[in-house]
């Protein structure tokens, strides 16, 4: 972890005023995605800094779904999460003044935008939707908007059948979040399933950033031994969200240091945002109207 002396001087002046408003610490909710060591080690350096900038104590929640963060959220026991679209969905859908939405994750090219990627081992036989006719796939946690939400609306469509097992597919599951479906597939568990990528650069690299991408880099899978068999259409990035009710300079100092992240230092970046990135950039709530319309007419919620 590195850090420029100018970066250094203005974390300890910021101190004193985050203490002054009377939080006791601060608590940064992961999605799920990967297990959780790997997202305790991916956001160490965030928390670091977060703990510096605001002089409080800060902690790394990982719950074993998304559902855990937007209920931490809703509940007051989380600060801050970079959720998806689908969850940032669910949470405004729920409490529309739980949460702000402040900045989101970019792509190389400055865009926002990633895709749900279908993708089945590449020794299968499975080369596209038609190939899956009868055949096991898996969707990530129902609160994905790429592991679930994009492709249950999506995929019907391109197969012109339903979702439900014994329709077209022998059987649809849910295995968990994005790092069990890529395992699953990788492991012959399913024959195919979908997870998140920003659909830049390289298949071979898992891309530019996404899971594919932490998957890669992380040696659980070759991606010599995957391929792609669908992708969506492009997906609005979820934002990351402060909770409402934090002291507003908390929220100020946090966006503010999260906006620097990339410049001040890009491995820190790269960790936190799943790959390559040009930065986090500010974004409002009316940027995910459409993905919540899905959400209310898919999920009723």
């Amino acid at each position: 972890m590195k850090k420029t002396l100018a970066f250094a001087l203005a974390t300890t002046a910021l101190v004193g005023a985050a203490q002054a408003q009377d939080i006791t610490e601060f608590r940064i909710g992961v999605l799920g995605g990967e297990n959780a060591q790997d997202r305790m080690a991916s956001n160490e350096c965030v928390r670091a800094y977060v703990e510096d900038l605001l002089g409080v104590e800060t902690k790394i929640f990982t719950p074993a779904d998304y559902d855990g963060v937007i209920q931490g959220l809703l509940g007051g026991s989380i600060d801050m999460a970079w959720l998806g679209a689908s969850a940032y969905a669910k949470t405004y859908l729920t409490d529309p003044e739980a949460v702000d939405v402040v900045l989101v994750k970019t792509n190389l090219d400055g865009s926002y935008g990633y895709h749900s990627v279908g993708f089945a081992r590449a020794d299968s036989g499975v080369t596209s939707l038609d190939d899956m006719k009868g055949k096991v796939f898996a969707f990530g946690d129902p609160n994905s908007t790429s592991g679930f939400l994009i492709p249950s609306v999506e995929i019907p469509k391109a197969i012109n059948a339903t979702m439900e097992s014994g329709d077209y597919f022998e059987e649809v599951r849910f295995v968990g979040g994005h790092e069990q479906t890529i395992v699953a597939v990788a492991n012959g568990d399913v024959d195919a399933g979908v997870t998140w990528a920003d659909g830049q650069g390289d298949w071979l690299d898992g891309y530019n950033s996404g899971a594919l991408r932490k998957a890669s880099d992380s040696g659980l899978v070759d991606m010599n031994d995957l391929v792609e068999i669908w992708k969506s259409e492009i997906i609005p990035e979820g934002p990351i969200v402060l909770r409402r009710d934090l002291p507003e300079q908390v929220k100020a100092d946090v966006t503010a240091f999260l906006a620097g992240l990339h410049a001040q230092d890009e491995e820190c970046a790269y960790n936190m945002a799943a790959g390559e990135t040009s930065g986090f950039f500010p974004i409002t709530h009316d940027a995910y109207k459409n993905i919540i319309a899905v959400r209310q007419a898919v999920q009723g919620n």
